[in-house]
């Protein structure tokens, strides 16, 4: 059969005959790769399908609305499913190298091995080093298989014969389409592996959970198209240097994107953090400035986290302004409303914040806490240790209204906190032993401080 060389789109998939600086599809520029590309064989095809969908059917003819979810086990986990694992699914879990991707596999087939039989299959690792990782992590299950494979078409089969309860790729990246002409991990091979998958999942109603690798930008490697083929993309976020590690859902179709499973990485594995809250507090100095105490909602989940800034005078022209864990615009634009509404003057200074734990806060709920924080930073002084602060900070200097406060107070109120900044505008006739100082600009705010 002719080969066929084109240029594909490492972001959105396309094809184009020629080269060119920027993608025509999408526009992004220097993504165009070049690869050799051999048509498809129907038969091929048919071969990994397994089985034709069935015929258009009404909406009520449809069977399955009450089926039960299954349960991985592990609650940080499930909570980020929404509940749990979706038979037919597609899942892919990514994250930087060493962030725990295998590893929270490895122990989902442990929580499941007694429930469902599990094929597990690597292009990375021999069966004899998946053993000796299991048995680190404490993993002994007897309906565990391993199989070292990187042909997609023969892990197919395997899995048709094998008719397991869940299927786990480790990695996508690793795996060969006999049909694309070029290296595995390129953008064809990924997604025609991907799409192999998608077309197993869907037929054989079995849920399939596939690793993926991250380029040197942080994204995930691959063709952008891949995302869109899955059911729910999880991305573990953290630093290697660091022992907590956030699970987030970037796109759920059974479920919420907002929630988040926090662990902790040990040598035994990751273990669940039940009560993060207490864990991103613990440390936190007193009488110290620069530094503000916020609750925010990740889902429906209510977590208490710490801002810190430091105000530094430079004796450069152009003053640096760096965010970690918060947005670098947003803090520019909390730096504008105190030069403009509270004649806080950052012109000469260094501006650097941060989110302690390894949070990434984007909720306009801490606006305020980050905004306090600056400006304890730049006066000097110290903002109590027992307070909160929960508002979103408008241009005009007033603060809006938030949702939940009930919920941020009460989480607020288990942790110790004796007092609670809150926006005005937000009703206060719920029940709470905390004092609630209700404020309506950010004037309000310091002159109460």
């Amino acid at each position: 059969m002719k080969n066929k060389t084109v240029f594909v789109c490492s972001e959105c998939g396309a094809e184009s005959p020629k080269w060119s600086g920027k993608c025509p599809e999408c526009g992004a520029w220097n993504t165009l790769v070049e690869e050799t590309v051999v048509q498809k064989p129907e038969k091929t095809a048919k071969k990994i399908s397994s089985s034709d969908f069935s015929a258009p059917l009404k909406l009520k003819e449809v069977t399955g609305k009450e089926e039960v979810r299954i349960s991985t086990g592990i609650n940080e986990l499930d909570r980020v499913l929404g509940g749990g694992i979706v038979k037919g699914a597609l899942y892919l879990v990514s994250g930087e190298p060493g962030i725990g991707k295998s590893t929270i596999l490895l122990q989902l087939c442990e929580k499941l091995g007694a429930e469902i039989p599990i094929l597990y299959v690597s292009g990375e690792e021999s069966p004899k080093q998946l053993r000796l990782r299991a048995d680190r992590l404490g993993v002994k299950k007897d309906d565990l298989y391993l199989l070292a494979q990187t042909d997609i078409e023969t892990v197919c089969e395997q899995a048709a014969e094998q008719n397991p309860g869940l299927l786990i790729i480790d990695s996508i990246q690793t795996m060969n389409h006999e049909s694309v002409a070029s290296t595995p991990g390129s953008v064809s091979q990924v997604r025609e592996c991907t799409s192999a998958l998608m077309r197993f999942a869907k037929s054989k109603d079995i849920p399939v959970f596939i690793v993926g690798h991250v380029n040197k930008e942080g994204s995930i490697a691959g063709p952008k198209v891949m995302e869109h083929m899955v059911d729910a993309v999880l991305y573990f976020e953290g630093e290697r240097n660091s022992e907590y590690r956030i699970l987030r859902a970037v796109k759920n179709r059974f479920g919420s994107t907002n929630e988040i499973g926090v662990f902790e990485m040990t040598g035994e594995g990751l273990k669940e953090i039940g009560n993060p809250s207490a864990v991103f507090l613990q440390g936190k100095p007193s009488d110290i400035s620069g530094i503000a105490t916020v609750c925010v909602l990740e889902g429906t989940r209510p977590i208490i986290a710490e801002v810190q800034s430091l105000v530094a005078p430079t004796p450069f022209p152009a003053p640096r302004r760096v965010a970690v864990g918060f947005d670098y615009g947003r803090a520019n634009l909390l730096i504008a409303v105190l030069e403009k509404r509270c004649r806080m003057f950052f012109g000469t200074s260094d501006v650097y914040i941060n989110v302690i734990g390894g949070l990434k806060i984007d909720e306009p709920a801490a606006d305020l806490a980050v905004a306090a924080a600056l400006a304890s930073g730049l006066k000097d002084f110290v903002i109590p240790d027992d307070t909160i602060l929960i508002g979103e900070v408008g241009l005009a200097g007033e603060i809006r209204a938030v949702t939940s406060l009930e919920k941020r107070v009460a989480e607020a109120k288990v942790l110790g906190f004796k007092r609670a900044v809150i926006p005005k505008r937000n009703r206060t006739d719920f029940h709470t032993d905390i004092e609630l100082i209700p404020v309506d600009s950010i004037k309000d705010v310091f002159n109460l401080i």
